[in-house]
């Protein structure tokens, strides 16, 4: 079941169309990556989704009913851009957001506690935002964002300013976030994170989509025929014409050696062909990363 859905919706600023036609279906508990360039239409399409503009045309639907001013309280947003007041204190501004988010000041106080000890930050509570580093505000923004426990999440390149120790621990945030039931739009460039975090994704490109799906299924469709065949010892096997050799190496007293399929040929008949060469521990589909996938699709296109 969709949690979220935008169908055909178009956005024109002027003589620019920010997004032609754009339908995306967000299934209830996944992590959707919103992929694309800059200036593809994502930062449009999101600010949408929060109500901050709206479409020319097209429908966006939560929970399979018709999306509300209202519940933009049901909604979190951390943009790419920081939203704090850097004069104010930090606890005192993560209190003021929690309570225009609908919740009490005792709740607000209680999970803030447990969100600011949770990564590492209480100590931080008096100081004012100026005096944080970038990555500090981003853990600011990212606990003012899940604090009233919204049940769709927006994180837009939500792992600025993080360094890698923190990039992980923000990571594993938002791993928790799904089990615990959210739902979480995900934009970001970082291939790389989207193979670790999204079930699903759209890529947009030029105001139009141009490839959704699994992330899984979508490396499968993308295999370039290519295949890793591991062998037991220190082995090495030519091309003929029915494979290339793309590359071979040897690990751990183990030869890994990527091939290329040049016809339309049985893997069988490729197997019988190259078992004779030595012990084959795997021969597996060699998927290509999200980031090459990403590169093709583009690159098609101009």
């Amino acid at each position: 079941m969709a949690l979220f859905e935008a169908k055909n919706v178009t956005k024109q600023y002027g003589n620019q169309l920010a997004l032609d036609n754009v339908s995306i279906s967000v299934p209830e508990q996944c992590i959707y990556g919103l992929l694309g360039p800059n200036g593809a239409g994502k930062t449009t399409l999101i600010r949408i989704i929060n109500q901050i503009t709206g479409p020319d045309s097209g429908e966006l639907f939560l929970n399979g009913k018709k999306l509300m001013p209202d519940d933009v309280q049901v909604i979190g947003y951390l943009p790419e851009e920081r939203g704090l007041y850097k004069k104010m204190k930090i606890g005192e501004q993560a209190l003021y957001f929690a309570q225009l988010k609908g919740l009490s000041r005792a709740e607000a106080m209680k999970r803030l506690k447990y969100w600011f000890k949770k990564l590492d930050i209480i100590d931080w509570w008096g100081k004012k935002v100026e005096e944080l580093s970038k990555g500090m505000q981003q853990k600011v923004q990212f606990i003012i964002t899940v604090l009233h426990e919204p049940k769709l999440l927006i994180f837009d390149e939500p792992f600025t300013g993080f360094d890698p120790l923190n990039t992980n621990i923000v990571k594993n945030e938002i791993l928790f976030l799904r089990e615990r039931g959210a739902t979480i739009i995900f934009s970001t460039h970082n291939m790389e994170s989207v193979e670790e975090l999204c079930d699903n994704i759209t890529l947009i490109d030029k105001a139009k989509t141009i490839l959704e799906g699994s992330v899984d299924e979508i490396r499968s469709q993308w295999a370039a025929n290519e295949y890793d065949l591991v062998f037991d010892g220190d082995v090495k096997i030519e091309g003929n014409g029915q494979y290339n050799i793309l590359n071979q190496h040897k690990d751990n007293n183990k030869s890994i050696i990527r091939m290329k399929m040049t016809g339309n040929i049985n893997t069988n008949d490729i197997l019988q062909t190259v078992m004779k060469s030595g012990n084959i521990i795997s021969f597996n589909p060699a998927l290509p990363s999200m980031n090459e996938i990403f590169i093709r699709v583009i690159e098609a296109r101009n």
